[in-house]
């Protein structure tokens, strides 16, 4: 059975939700890792299968996470407008063509080091209250943005490529994000290129104990994530194979559903 229905270019949602308020917080060692790509991407298929799910770009300064969702057309907020009460949670902007997406995007205005911890968690809790899933797309590297993002996260996903310098960013990464509290962290293989793995030797399981987490799922490289960034369409409506097959199954077993993990052939 389809996960999703389309009708004249619309989702229409095939299951019913269940309410799970969890917080995730999508990390990496590094830049270049396709964090905010993979963000996306999961928290898409999320939305199209029933979920109410909320992604805050915790980028502040930068802003980047509207692309691959496809809102940059829409009148997003920035998550500061909430906390500092200018706005409601509810005026997130919405996709047009998934209607349980949601997206707070990063004030420009400030940075990291200028936000209010408590007010960020205050708007948390009640992205808890209202979603079923709240995604926040950190910034690369560990300064304060990380440290804001990690601290309000129920669970985090590790985002790692196969190479020795990404996978020891990854894995300090999840001592960080440990020290701040996470105990529920999982590793995803981001950017899978099967030849260069037949060629070095390597698996995933060398990542896998490289890093040093469980195994949530891995996302081959894939031509389809960039077109479809470049012209703002979410990747679970422009695809249906590849890294978008790998980040429906990514969303599933976050929710506890049984799903298999790509092999690198």
């Amino acid at each position: 059975m389809l996960p999703f229905v389309y009708n004249d270019g619309i989702v229409f949602i095939s299951e019913e939700a269940i309410r799970l308020g969890q917080v995730v917080a999508v990390i990496s060692g590094k830049g270049g890792t396709g964090k905010t790509c993979l963000t996306a991407a999961v928290a898409s298929c999320l939305a199209a299968e029933a979920q109410r799910v909320l992604c805050i770009d915790c980028d502040a300064g930068l802003r980047n996470l509207d692309i691959p969702l496809g809102l940059s057309a829409e009148a997003a907020i920035p998550f500061t407008a909430v906390m500092d009460g200018d706005c409601d949670l509810d005026a997130a902007a919405v996709h047009p063509k998934i209607p349980g997406l949601h997206l707070l995007t990063a004030p420009v205005t400030r940075t990291a080091e200028e936000l209010d911890d408590e007010a960020f968690s205050q708007l948390v809790a009640k992205a808890r209250e209202q979603f079923d899933w709240c995604f926040l797309d950190a910034p690369a590297g560990v300064g304060a943005g990380f440290h804001l993002t990690v601290r309000n996260a129920d669970r985090a996903l590790i985002v790692s490529g196969a190479d020795p310098a990404t996978m020891r960013d990854a894995s300090r990464t999840a001592d960080l994000a440990e020290l701040d509290g996470v105990r529920q962290m999982e590793l995803v293989v981001n950017r899978v290129a099967p030849q260069i793995y037949r060629r070095t030797g390597a698996t995933v399981d060398d990542v896998m104990d490289g890093v040093g987490l469980p195994l949530l799922g891995v996302v081959p490289e894939d031509v389809n994530v960039t077109l479809a960034a470049a012209r703002q369409v979410p990747l679970v409506l422009y695809s249906n194979r590849g890294a978008s097959v790998a980040c429906l199954h990514i969303a599933r077993r976050l929710r506890g559903i049984k799903a298999p993990l790509l092999r690198i052939k």
